[in-house]
């Protein structure tokens, strides 16, 4: 081959590379300056807490004094699925003095699977077909018979 004909070709293909480089999606709270992990049990209060770090994700459920909060930063590479590369969620709970008690931090390593039951409630009748369901209705509806005043009729007769 001529020189010519490899440079045309990795000309080419060049711009494939870019289908391999992977994209980044992060989700979630991203800190700015201050981790939640950083959060010092004893020291920090509430306020303190909310002005480094902002409001958190989410709350818990049970207890109001536990603040959550929850990262995640997910890679594509081109058209396939994406793929979770770090994942983190920090509960930092306040006492009844409003200080931080305890910081506990979890990874994707922490979590479990849920399994979502696959079952279905049968319903009554027949399904119906895409067909069906677009010219389905054609001549059974009626307007409405009124006396209302319409823009298009504003006097209100027929």
């Amino acid at each position: 081959m001529s020189r010519c004909a490899i440079l045309a070709l990795s000309l080419l293909a060049l711009p494939l590379t870019a289908c391999l480089t992977p994209s980044r999606d992060y989700h979630g709270y991203v800190a700015d300056e201050a981790q939640p992990r950083d959060m010092k049990p004893g020291d920090d209060t509430r306020s303190s807490v909310l002005a480094q770090l902002g409001s958190p994700s989410t709350t818990s459920i049970f207890d109001e004094n536990t603040w959550i909060y929850m990262s995640e930063l997910q890679e594509r590479v081109a058209y396939l699925n994406p793929k979770v590369k770090s994942r983190s969620v920090v509960a930092i709970r306040f006492g009844e003095d409003d200080k931080v008690e305890e910081v506990v931090e979890y990874d994707e390593t922490a979590g479990k699977i849920v399994n979502y039951a696959s079952r279905e409630t049968p319903t009554r009748g027949r399904e119906l077909g895409f067909w069906e369901q677009i010219f389905g209705t054609i001549g059974a509806v009626q307007l409405p018979r009124t006396n209302e005043a319409t823009p298009d009729n504003p006097t209100g007769r027929r």
